[in-house]
This record gives C-alpha cells, sequence and structure tokens, in this order.
C-alpha cells in the first residue's frame, strides 16, 4: 500500500471513530429529549392554577401591592438571570440565549438602568468571567438536568435581592432571559419579566371574547396582599423552574440537531475519503502496470 493511500485509510478511521461518538450523543440526546418534555407538560397544570391563584389576589389588592406596583417603583437597577448550558456540542443554544441577554443589557442602559447579571450555566460564566464582568450570582452543574432544588434556591437569591432597597444594592425588576422549547426543530430565545407582577384591567364582556372563562370570586383572609406575599416566593420558584425545564428541553433538543448535521458531516466526509483512497490505488496500480510493461518492452528491445 502506498503512502498516499495509507494517509486516506488513517484519516477515515479517524473520521469512523468521531462518527461513533456523534451519533451515540444524538441517541442520548434524544432519548433525554423525551424525558425534559414529560417534566415541563407535568409542571404546566401547577404553573396555570398558580397564575389563577396570583391573578385572583392581585385583582383584590387594587393595584396597590408593593410587588405590583411599576409607576410608583423607580427603575435603578435590573436583574437579569441568564440560562444557558454547562456543556458544549449544542449548537448555538448558548450563544442565542447570551446574545438576547446583551441585548437586554443594552435596552436596559438606553433606558438609564443597570443590570445585574446572574447566571446559570457554564457557558455563560465563562463568556462573563473572560471578559471580566461582576456578577451577582451563578450557577452550574445541573443544565441539563434541573430539579426544584435548584429552582428554588436561584429563586431565593433573586427575590432577595428584589426585596432588598435598591440604595443598598437591590434590585427593581427582576428578567429572565432562556431558550423556550416548542418543538423538536423550533426553540425560540424568550426574555420574560417576572417582577413586578402587572395586572392588566380586564372587563368580563372582554373576558369573554377572548375565550375565557368567567372568573371566580374569593373570598381572602386576613387579606389579599398577604395571599400574595405567601404566594409570591413560589411564583418566582415556579417562572424559574419552568424556564429551567424549557431550557433543558431545548438544550437537547439543539444537542441533538448538531449532533446529527455532525453524523451526516462524518458519512459525507467518509464517502470522500473513500473515493480518493480509490483513486489513489487505482493509480498506483496503473503505475505499476506501466512500470511492468515498460521493463518487458526494455527486455525485448535488448534481447
Amino acid at each position: 500500500m502506498g503512502a498516499q493511500q495509507r494517509i486516506y485509510r488513517r484519516r477515515i478511521k479517524t473520521v469512523q471513530s468521531t462518527k461513533k461518538i456523534t451519533k451515540a450523543m444524538e441517541l442520548i440526546a434524544s432519548s433525554r429529549i423525551v424525558k425534559a418534555q414529560q417534566r415541563v407538560e407535568a409542571a404546566l397544570p401547577y404553573t396555570r392554577e398558580l397564575i389563577r391563584a396570583i391573578s385572583a389576589a392581585a385583582s383584590h389588592t387594587g393595584g396597590g401591592h408593593p410587588l405590583t406596583q411599576t409607576e410608583q417603583r423607580l427603575r435603578e437597577r435590573a436583574a437579569v438571570l441568564i440560562i444557558t448550558s454547562d456543556r458544549g456540542l449544542a449548537g448555538a443554544y448558548s450563544s442565542a440565549t447570551i446574545k438576547e441577554g446583551e441585548q437586554l443589557t443594552s435596552l436596559l442602559r438606553e433606558q438609564g438602568v443597570t443590570s445585574v447579571p446572574f447566571l446559570v450555566g457554564r457557558k455563560a460564566v465563562g463568556y462573563y468571567r473572560f471578559r471580566g464582568r461582576e456578577v451577582a450570582a451563578s450557577w452550574t452543574g445541573f443544565s441539563d438536568q434541573p430539579d426544584y432544588g435548584h429552582a428554588k434556591e436561584i429563586a431565593e437569591a433573586l427575590l432577595q435581592a428584589f426585596l432588598t432597597p435598591t440604595e443598598e444594592g437591590g434590585v427593581d425588576e427582576i428578567h429572565i432571559v432562556y431558550t423556550h422549547f416548542e418543538n423538536m426543530v423550533t426553540q425560540t430565545v424568550r426574555v420574560r419579566r417576572a417582577l413586578p407582577l402587572e395586572v392588566i384591567e380586564q372587563t368580563a364582556a372582554e373576558a369573554a371574547a377572548a375565550g375565557q372563562g368567567p372568573f371566580p370570586l374569593y373570598e381572602f383572609e386576613p387579606s389579599g396582599a398577604a395571599v400574595l406575599d405567601s404566594l409570591l416566593p413560589k411564583y418566582i420558584e415556579n417562572v424559574v423552574f419552568s424556564a429551567l425545564l424549557l431550557g433543558a428541553a431545548s438544550e437537547h433538543a439543539a444537542r441533538r440537531r448538531a449532533m446529527k448535521a455532525a453524523t451526516d458531516n462524518a458519512e459525507e466526509l467518509i464517502k470522500t475519503l473513500s473515493r480518493q483512497a480509490n483513486q489513489a490505488r487505482q493509480a498506483e496500480i496503473t503505475q505499476e502496470i506501466s512500470e511492468i510493461v515498460g521493463g518487458a518492452d526494455a527486455l525485448s528491445a535488448s534481447a
């Protein structure tokens, strides 16, 4: 075997080994997407009922609760929670989220608001650390399989910053930047303002036109504001947990798509290298035949 053939065969073996790895990662990501989807669907009923309860409590406070006031609250500092992945090989999943976070930071800066970053995932932590930026808090190691304990820890840090006065280092708003999982093909980066709560006044006719049923009447003890105070930590925990679950599902989908593309590219590269190896082999055979024929002609001429 000639030197050129050995080079091609060696490259084919290397690409085949890489293909096995990317194919295995694609299968692992495919299996984890299903589990992540099931966790998202299981959390939806609790989220809907919690939002209904908070809406009912907020409607009975008359917009006077500190957590629902937007006009009376100064906008000086805003917490921005950016959710990325811990590992790479997921396409543009983390970079798209970081880019959206940068755009949100620029928008807040134009409005005279200082952003306070809270980071989830090693990709975001590495991005900010490389640029020497200060970070209020960061969490890593669970981006692909988050649980409620992680969401509770993050929510406690955000809520503590929100309840702390601005002059003492607190924040006036909480924004969450995450990737929303729509289906296996589509995942979109979204920005959600978690606090202050936005109260939208709606009449019965407007609710009926929007396809919503009659809103139930509640009596709160001791008051709607007290109930809202109790529901607030659960609300923030649920918002963060939902964002983590959606981000995990999006990460697995992005990694599956990236690994499938890598596997397909490896197959095409193997085909190309195989053709080049065959061409090199044919060239060597042709050269050997030419040398044999030339030697035979030389022997015939000398005889």
